[in-house]
């Protein structure tokens, strides 16, 4: 029997129990979400699979060292005390990303170093001076990743490399497109599973409607890739990687379609570009319409999703006026539809002039974002309650699930569909020779905590409301004064000196 082990799968906050239904489905053992990751137990054979097939994972690491550590010294030391044969030779190369949230290791690359330090360090004190493994910033054969919390160090080695979300089938973008596993997240939160229309009426460079498409279909969104870290370890299992790189089988058929818009030339050509290289052009319908030009919506009804300007990176001359139409178009024309929408500020979202049914916080890059549903139905609020429809969290929602590619969604349970022929795969390339190809990874900023606001005047939370009452409209009284009521200050004239500065003047 395969022996188990422990794997942590990277993701955005607010992904984090959508990560972990995608990890269940794969057969994933003892999943725990936390805070921007998923810990979970499983083989080979399921560390493949979480690099091959989960939409919302940022990379899969796999946990081989852990210790405590107070100082530079006790870091260096335990770091030196591993086997580092078990990893490396001397005639391969090695990275190390960390990521370090202490007070006693404030400067992650310092970390870094001495990490760094220790590998080299044991290698030459068993093969000689000059025999070590290579140290590389891109292509390593080795991609270690150096974890700290206060004391606590855990060393992993990252199975993928690159960040998953460079899926591979990007050839061109618009500025600032939304990430791809940020962008499979919401649909997945959405509940969409290809069993109603989707549109994106501001599309940008298609990563929406691309990721829908892989969604609705079934497709592994890693099939795409170069290369992942594994590949190059040396408990790597060539047969098994290709048996699951080439097995379409749970793929499956999608009835109805993708559309997508928006009103940008340059953006709808970059947008079909990449839906050809994804292979998946026959799902999608594009074209260059503006927002304001939507009269009718696709039917039945199903589920929008769009990312709009937030005013940040990307902006319009009248934001107000752009809120204010996505408003009106989702009254007017996308009735009966489920809208989700991330955005940056609130005022712009209080322009659309509906209430959401669901705020859910998100970061896109560094923005703390918010992902916000509109359920738009017919006539008022009370009629459509009346009549069976639901509003807001709690029981009486629409289940949401993430448990695999036949769950229930929101709109009903699904037909079964059946599986494609490879020769169904249409213009999706073929797996082939596929160079290792490795980045260093993005940094997120980091969150900025701000205190809450205090009054202007400390004394106002101290005021008695009801002792104001009782004084209110009297006017003060004075005791009885012979005289004038203020005296004199006695100020004299003084000569001013006409070669004094002017500080001496007073």
């Amino acid at each position: 029997m395969e022996q188990k082990f422990e794997m942590v799968a990277k993701t955005f906050q607010g992904l984090e129990e959508v990560l972990a239904e995608e990890l269940r489905s794969i057969g994933a053992e003892n999943v725990m979400p936390g805070r921007r990751m998923v810990s979970f137990e499983g083989n080979l054979e399921t560390l493949y699979r979480a690099n091959l097939q989960c939409r919302t994972a940022l990379r899969i690491l796999k946990p081989f060292y852990k210790f405590r550590a107070g100082d530079a010294d006790s870091l260096y030391e335990h770091a030196k005390e591993f086997d580092w044969s078990t990893m490396l030779t001397v005639d391969k190369t090695f990275s190390i990303d960390t990521v370090a949230n202490s007070d006693e290791f404030k400067h992650s690359r310092f970390v870094t170093y001495r990490i760094k330090d220790a590998i080299v360090d044991w290698f030459k004190d068993r093969y000689g001076e000059d025999k070590r493994p290579g140290v590389r910033l891109q292509d390593a054969d080795v991609m270690i990743n150096v974890y700290i919390n206060g004391k606590d160090v855990i060393l992993s080695l990252d199975s993928s490399g690159e960040s998953l979300h460079k899926r591979g089938y990007r050839v061109a973008q618009t500025e600032a497109p939304i990430n791809e596993v940020l962008a499979a997240g919401i649909i997945l939160r959405s509940g969409w599973r290809g069993d109603c229309p989707l549109v994106d009426p501001m599309c940008g460079s298609g990563t929406f409607l691309i990721e829908a498409a892989l969604i609705a279909a079934n497709i592994n969104p890693g099939i795409y890739r170069k290369g992942f870290a594994f590949e190059r370890w040396a408990d790597f299992d060539q047969e098994l990687f290709d048996r699951l790189y080439n097995d379409d089988s749970a793929e499956r058929t999608f009835d109805f379609k993708i559309y997508g818009a928006d009103i940008s030339p340059k953006a709808v050509e970059i947008a079909r570009a990449n839906i050809k290289s994804a292979g998946v052009a026959k799902y999608i319908e594009l074209e260059r319409k503006p927002l304001s030009a939507w009269e009718t919506s696709p039917r039945p009804a199903g589920v929008l999703v769009t990312n709009p300007p937030y005013g940040e990176r990307i902006s319009v001359a009248d934001m107000d006026g752009l809120y204010q139409t996505i408003g009106s178009k989702l009254k007017h024309v996308f009735t009966g539809y489920h809208a989700w929408i991330i955005g940056y500020r609130d005022d712009y979202f209080a322009r659309i002039g509906l209430a959401p049914s669901e705020k859910i916080p998100l970061y896109n890059g560094s923005l703390e974002c918010s992902l916000r549903e509109y359920i738009i139905f017919e006539g008022d609020r009370r009629s459509f309650v009346r009549d069976g429809g639901k509003i807001g969290k709690g029981e009486d929602r629409p289940a949401r699930k993430t448990d695999g590619p036949r769950a229930k969604g929101r709109f009903g349970d699904r037909p079964e569909r059946p599986s494609r022929d490879r020769a169904d795969r249409g213009d999706r390339p073929e797996r082939t020779d596929r160079p290792f190809r490795s980045d260093k990874p993005e940094r997120r900023a980091p969150r900025v905590e701000t205190p809450e606001t205090e009054p202007e005047n400390p004394l106002a939370k101290r005021r008695n409301p009801g002792a104001l009452n009782l004084i209110k409209g009297r006017r003060p009284t004075l005791p009885p004064q012979e005289g004038p009521i203020m005296r004199s200050r006695g100020w004299k004239k003084r000569r001013i000196e006409p070669n004094k500065p002017d500080d001496a003047k007073e």
